[in-house]
């Protein structure tokens, strides 16, 4: 559903093991690293506008994060699983433990970790697998 997201962090040197890591999990390459930014996946074209691109830019400023809240798609529950374990080891705070979450729908596996600037970050798989 996500096009593309910039995430707002104080500092790249700060987050970028993290991100790196849970982007890896879920299978979306780095392809962009600058001093500023990170950019993750790949950018859409008029030919083919099935991709979402996250930018993760270093803004320098106090930023409020503990109300943003950001959900990217996995390809299948092992990809959540992977997600949030990847997050742990890499700076990243449980937020919600890999499991189902039934008030959304019968199949929703998701996970939720904060980023080290406490930015809500999830991971969701609607499969029935």
């Amino acid at each position: 559903m996500l096009d593309h997201v910039s995430i707002t962090v104080s500092t790249l040197p700060a987050v970028v093991g993290f991100y790196d890591a849970i982007m890896a999990a879920l299978g979306h390459p780095c392809v962009r690293r600058d001093d500023d930014a990170l950019g993750y996946g790949i950018r859409n074209d008029a030919t083919d506008d099935s991709h979402t691109y996250i930018s993760v830019l270093a803004t320098g400023n106090d930023i409020e994060a503990s109300s943003r809240h950001w959900c990217f798609r996995a390809r299948n529950r092992a990809a959540v699983d992977m997600f949030h374990a990847a997050g742990l080891a890499h700076g990243g705070i449980n937020d919600g433990a890999p499991g189902i979450r039934k008030a959304y729908h019968p199949e929703y596996y998701a996970a939720f970790l904060r980023d080290p600037d406490g930015n809500r970050i999830e991971a969701v798989c609607h499969k029935a697998i």
